[in-house]
This record gives C-alpha cells, structure tokens and sequence, in this order.
C-alpha cells in the first residue's frame, strides 16, 4: 500500500444503504454517507468512464491506484477484476459501472501515461481507467483530493443516488462489502 503523508480520514459507509448491520463490516468503516463528488479525469484509456453525474442510477465502484502501489496489484486490482467477471451481466445491462482512478501523488515522473498504458495492457485490464488531474503546484491530483483519499488503493462504492456509501483505504474483508453493493443492485432493479 501507499499512504500519502496527509492526515488519515475514516472510512465511510452509509448505514441502511444495505440490507447489512454495521456488524457485518468492520466498525471503523460506518459513518454518515455524502454526495460523491465529481472526477477530474484528464484521459480516458479503456473507453470514457462518465463521471459521478453521468452515471447516477448506477452503482459505481471506483479503486483509486498507483501502477507501482503493492497493494494495488495485490489486493484492489485483482478484487476489481474479481467483480468485474462476477458482476458482467450487471455492467453489461447498464445496472454497475467500475472504474479504476490512476491518481499520483508519488513518483511522478514514474507513473507517467506511457507508462500507465503499458501496466494496463499488461495486467489485462479492460474496464475504464482515468488519469487524475494534475494542478500546478500540487503533488496531490485533483479527484484524490475531493475524495480526501488516505493513499492507495482505496476503494469506493457510490450508490444510484450519487452517495459515497463505502470508502475504505487498504485492504479490507471484500465478502461483506460485496454483498452490500449486490443488494444495492437488488433494490435498484426493483
């Protein structure tokens, strides 16, 4: 994993947005839920991935990486890909849409777009991937800041509504969580 050096922000999950009790994910990860905020993405590879305000009436997973984040290829890249298999009929029928954030706040000159091109041919990876923008003077991107990201990976959960309703910096028991955003897919084809 990679942490930026800024204060740690707690995970948020919103209670009753699942058919879940706040014992089925770890407690650390309950709060009040808040409104998603927009992405600024400056590329697209893998086809454009909308943005939050595109995308409402879908569950939206979004895993915010590094290419060179060992926790990114460990654990958020292959449960990304884990979901995508496992939920395809929901993404294919206009009901999911999972995207991966490339958002550099480290090693800069590294983690570049050809780079980043590479990594995604070479991993395999097919759904969209966006690069965070970059502001002058900041080493943090745009979108990481929004989201008041703790470092990579970190994943979030946005409901239909456009709500963040999990956000979890690290690893974290992938189980409970899938089963919150599945029953949010259950309520949204009711």
């Amino acid at each position: 994993m990679s942490r930026r050096p800024l204060p740690s922000r707690r995970s948020v999950v919103a209670a009753g947005a699942a058919a879940l009790t706040a014992s089925a994910l770890p407690a650390a990860a309950f709060s009040a839920s808040r409104l998603a905020p927009m992405w600024e993405i400056t590329e697209w590879l893998n086809g454009d991935g909308g943005n939050v305000d595109t995308l409402k009436g879908k569950v939206i997973i979004v895993d915010f990486f590094q290419l060179w984040c060992p926790g990114c290829n460990r654990f958020s890249g292959p449960l990304m890909q884990h979901w995508q298999k496992k939920f395809a009929e929901h993404i294919k029928g206009g009901r999911l849409q999972m995207v991966k954030i490339h958002t550099v706040f480290e090693g800069h000159s590294y983690q570049n777009p050809d780079k980043l091109k590479s990594y995604v041919a070479e991993k395999a990876i097919t759904m969209p991937v966006g690069i965070d923008r970059h502001e002058a003077g900041q080493r943090v991107p745009v979108t990481m800041r929004r989201y008041r990201t703790s470092g990579t990976p970190e994943m979030v959960i946005i409901s239909p509504d456009g709500m963040i309703v999990f956000q979890k910096f690290g690893g974290f028991e992938y189980k409970p969580v899938e089963a919150m955003f599945a029953e949010l897919l259950k309520k949204q084809a009711a």
